[in-house]
């Protein structure tokens, strides 16, 4: 017997042109494509060439002309600006066309670059929308990232207008973002034409003249914009991931691949239907803001969350069940660091008997290890189900998920599920051979990729080359590692740098992560490994602790090195953990391992750009040391 999945998951890899073919005839198109797939030159694959699009019209004004203007389109909330306000589809589609005026008139047109650098308020989505109505490409740039950062990017897309506000807040603490921006500037080579500024009334921005203009004068005296056609294979944005040579890589997303791919996923991956209010707690910097807050949830015509706010701290642990409870969310997707943060400060799970939680079904979880024990606690509170999923920003969706729209599966802790329809996953052994199943190697996916991916790097076709395609001919390089069982179920264990090799062996340091995340009083866990000069490499753990935890430290670090002892065995060679207070991450939750393992290698690091706190990498450099690794520095 097979199933919808199976189904689904069959006629994509055996006839991609027929599958994607058939899901784009749920969009609207101006001029049908010629070519569903052009794979003249691979591996610059393109999907729908010759078609006419409009992401925006897809987004905005096809549900309006459609009789549902008057749908909710989109909730932001702001707790840490005490705002919550409400657009239906008509409503944000006016305030769009307007924006895309106000582009339009300072020059802005078709092939033209915008960078957005903005927190998370209604201007954000506007301003990309906008961007997409007139055929300009936007990048945007996560509010808050420092100057020279912000400097790589401005030089790298040219941007003819920069988008910005006078602040974001993080939590209690206004960051005024002019200074950032002005100093970025200043130390670009190429220069925007203007500056188009949101005055938020927290910290108002001092204003260049004959170069920055304020957003409400401009939408004051603008005329709204009506929606530009652009070929299906035209750029749609460009989002910069870290590179490994310190020249950030600007990931390119098309406008017709991306728009069927992504209204395609919302109900086969996350069975969200129109009338169903989705909730994707990320930012528009990330990879999940631009795909799953902005796009995706208005291509399906559901209700979509705009959240400025924490999981923790806004006020309290409560937070993410208080916007579930009052804007009656159906489903959630965000990272599973958000929960660990949730779960230390509130380990009982107290705060969720405070919130009617009755219209909430499902809790997506992404962009980090989703442990079983988070997972497990989330169950245990929230009782729905609990999917972990596995996708990229190259990506821009998700490889590996359990389809909740096409067939549920059990869910398998510490599996992401199944490859998705469209996406041939496969696990290479060293020598660049299939490896049988259940054996740990790099995972790839056989090209071509489905739409809504990477077709390339902007301006730089050899780098998309070398950094994807050069290792593995005819597939793309996750550089993540794992297994596939017999059953098709995944197991993604860490990036192919995190498989450390202890004495010959080859270990994954996310299995020893699953082990440490087990221990009742642990929160949150790194493992890492670095050099020894007796066994090439050894493991070594970081733990966080859930609050209230009173028990001897050294207590704890032996009970879990006798878990990893007995689980994974004597081969891992796991005989240090230290316990820290926080973690150095990224923005988006990510764990910085690489720097980490930098530091206990005495190798020199450069402060990453998306770290939330540098302040955290001192203490870590503490542990380090006092357990005879890291040399302390000067």
């Amino acid at each position: 017997m097979t199933n919808p999945y199976v189904e689904a998951y069959r006629h994509s890899i055996a006839d991609p042109e027929s599958f994607w073919g058939e899901m784009a005839k749920a969009c609207h198109w101006y001029r049908k494509w010629d070519k569903v797939l052009d794979s003249s030159k691979p591996p610059f694959y393109r999907w729908f060439t010759g078609g006419m699009v409009n992401t925006c019209y897809n987004a905005l004004d096809l549900h309006v002309e459609s009789g549902r203007g008057d749908k909710l389109a989109l909730i932001y909330d702001s707790p840490v600006s005490d705002t919550i306000r409400r657009y239906t589809y008509r409503e944000l589609r006016d305030q769009v066309a307007l924006f895309a005026g106000v582009l339009a008139a300072q020059g802005v047109g078709k092939g033209d670059r915008v960078i957005i650098y903005m927190p998370m308020i209604p201007e954000a989505a506007i301003a990309m929308l906008a961007c997409a109505r007139i055929g300009a490409i936007h990048s945007v740039v996560f509010g808050g990232f420092a100057a020279n950062e912000l400097a790589t990017r401005i030089n790298d897309a040219k941007p003819k207008v920069i988008v910005s506000a006078s602040c974001g807040i993080e939590v209690k603490r206004v960051i005024a973002y002019k200074p950032l921006l002005d100093q970025a500037i200043e130390l670009a080579q190429s220069k925007p034409q203007h500056c188009i500024i949101v005055q938020r009334s927290m910290a108002l921005a001092s204003m260049v003249s004959g170069r920055d203009l304020d957003w409400s004068d401009e939408m004051a005296k603008a005329e709204p914009h009506a929606c530009v056609p652009v070929l299906a294979t035209d750029p749609l944005y460009i989002l910069y991931t870290s590179g490994t040579t310190g020249q950030p890589k600007g990931v390119v997303r098309d406008n017709g691949g991306h728009m069927v791919a992504l209204k395609w996923s919302m109900k086969a991956i996350y069975d969200i239907d129109e009338d169903d209010v989705w909730w994707a707690a990320s930012d528009v910097g990330w990879v999940v803001g631009h795909s799953y807050i902005v796009y995706a949830p208005l291509f399906k015509g559901c209700t979509t969350i705009l959240y400025e706010g924490k999981p923790v701290g806004t006020p309290d642990a409560g937070a993410f069940w208080r916007v579930i409870s009052q804007h009656k969310v159906s489903t959630m997707f965000t990272a599973p660091t958000a929960y660990r943060a949730i779960k230390r400060d509130d380990p009982e799970g107290k705060l969720v008997k405070d919130y009617d939680l009755s219209s909430f079904r499902i809790l997506f979880l992404a962009g980090e290890r989703s442990d079983p024990d988070t997972i497990q606690w989330s169950e245990r509170h929230l009782k729905v189900p609990v999917i972990d999923h596995w996708w990229q920003t190259e990506t821009g969706w998700a490889i590996a998920a359990n389809c909740m729209g096409l067939h549920a599966y059990p869910v398998k802790y510490g599996s992401p599920t199944k490859a998705v329809p469209g996406w041939n996953l496969q696990v290479m052994d060293e020598e660049g051979n299939p490896a049988p199943a259940g054996r740990i190697g790099a995972l790839v996916v056989e090209l071509p990729l489905p739409p809504g991916t990477l077709p390339t790097l902007w301006n730089n076709d050899q780098r998309f080359l070398d950094s994807y395609m050069r290792d593995y001919p005819g597939y793309y390089k996750t550089a993540d590692a794992g297994i596939i069982d017999e059953l098709g179920y995944v197991y993604v264990m860490a990036r192919t740098d995190d498989i450390i090799n202890v004495a010959g062996h080859r270990l994954s340091t996310g299995a020893m992560e699953e082990v440490l995340s087990d221990h009742p009083d642990v929160a949150e866990c790194a493992v890492l490994g670095v050099a020894d000069d007796l066994k090439g490499q050894v493991p070594v753990g970081f733990l966080v602790l859930n609050a209230g935890v009173t028990r001897d430290v050294r207590e704890i670090i032996r009970e879990v090195v006798d878990m990893v002892r007995e689980r994974i065995g004597p081969v891992a060679a796991f005989k240090k953990a230290t316990i820290v207070k926080r973690l150095p991450k990224t923005r988006s939750g990510k764990i910085l391992r690489s720097t980490i393992q930098k530091i206990a290698d005495n190798q020199d690091f450069k402060v990453p750009a998306t770290i939330d706190d540098p302040s955290i990498l001192p203490e870590i450099e503490i542990a380090l040391v006092t357990m005879g690794y890291a040399k302390a520095r000067n």
